[in-house]
């Protein structure tokens, strides 16, 4: 779905918090034992057999041009969930830089050119890179712009939003890549594995209301997540009601409220791990107005999941549901 100009600028005041805390990093106080961290390390997975490009190709790119990549020997993906797609299709040693959510260990050493959707395009032309991947919520334009018109081939990736935009993602990475048979390997492990999550998920008569919170407590930033939070499918998934988008919030997200919360009843509250620190753990979530007089506030009942693969939506898609399931229903499994 198309965001609209509202829910653009606030997942832009989420951009420039992202950038401004460093991805809410720090020596935060740690969170509660009630708040479980996800427990998938911070590495990819490449497939088995590396993939070897057959170049030229010609792709389309989701804004409408059609670009030829003619080699792929240094390539910048504008994401960290572009990266992840390329290093797990085996072409890692190829990239030459990396947007600041690519955490992953095997990327830590590369050279940020990308804050939370603020791309550099000096940074980025520095490297010579001979392919850029881009999402479509990439910018600034003029940076997209200036890129293309120093000749780079740049392709352009729909932004993600839910379960189902996962295996279209790796087809056109892998697609602009010159590796389409890898993609359609990776494809259906990444879809295999998210089954097997699904058929371990408890059957409830009653799903759990989860609330996405999406918190920077150095910057002052507390919001709910609504229908276009990115977060529905995942919860959905997990067999779970996305508490936002149920009490009516249709756009990615809205200012907390003490009426908000009331309204979405949350059983329990989602939030990204470095977000809760950056709030001082469970006690400080609690402290948000409105949170404690929540059933999940009153229970301190709190999810959290790494940063970095949360709304990814990427090839370890499976590990963050995983880590969802096992937090909300651990003690029934």
């Amino acid at each position: 779905m198309r965001r609209t100009r509202l829910a653009g600028a606030l997942t832009a005041v989420i951009a420039l918090a992202l950038a401004a805390t460093g991805c809410g990093g720090g020596d935060a106080p740690e969170a509660a034992p009630a708040a479980k961290a996800a427990a998938a390390p911070d590495r990819v997975e490449p497939l088995p057999s590396p993939a070897s490009p057959r170049l030229p190709v010609t792709v389309g790119s989701a804004d409408g041009r059609r670009v030829t990549v003619a080699s792929t020997e240094r390539i910048v993906p504008l994401s960290g969930s572009l990266s992840e797609i390329v290093f797990t299709l085996g072409l890692g040693d190829r990239v030459v830089a990396r947007d600041v959510t690519a955490t992953f260990e095997q990327a830590a050493d590369l050279p940020v050119v990308t804050r939370a959707h603020d791309v550099s395009a000096e940074s980025v032309l520095s490297l010579r890179p001979t392919l850029v991947l881009a999402e479509s919520t990439t910018g600034p334009a003029e940076a997209i712009a200036q890129i293309r018109d120093a000749g780079v081939p740049l392709v352009v990736v729909p932004a993600a939003k839910d379960l189902d935009d996962i295996g279209g993602r790796i087809d056109d990475v892998a697609g602009a890549l010159g590796v389409p048979a890898a993609g359609g390997e990776l494809r259906e492990r990444t879809a295999e594995r998210l089954d097997a999550v699904r058929e371990k998920i408890p059957a409830h008569a009653e799903k759990p209301r989860v609330a996405f919170l999406y918190v920077r407590g150095s910057a002052a930033v507390y919001l709910l997540g609504g229908a276009e939070s990115g977060a529905s499918s995942l919860l959905e998934a997990a067999g779970a009601v996305d508490a936002g988008k149920e009490s009516g919030l249709r756009k990615d997200f809205t200012p907390i409220t003490s009426e908000a919360l009331a309204q979405a009843a949350p059983d329990a509250i989602l939030v990204m791990s470095k977000g809760l620190q950056s709030v001082g753990g469970v006690d400080g979530l609690v402290k948000i107005p409105g949170v404690a007089e929540t059933p999940a506030g009153a229970d301190r009942r709190v999810v959290s999941v790494d940063d970095g693969v949360l709304l990814n939506y990427g090839p370890r898609t499976d590990q963050v549901l995983a880590s969802l399931v096992d937090q909300l229903y651990g003690e029934e499994k």
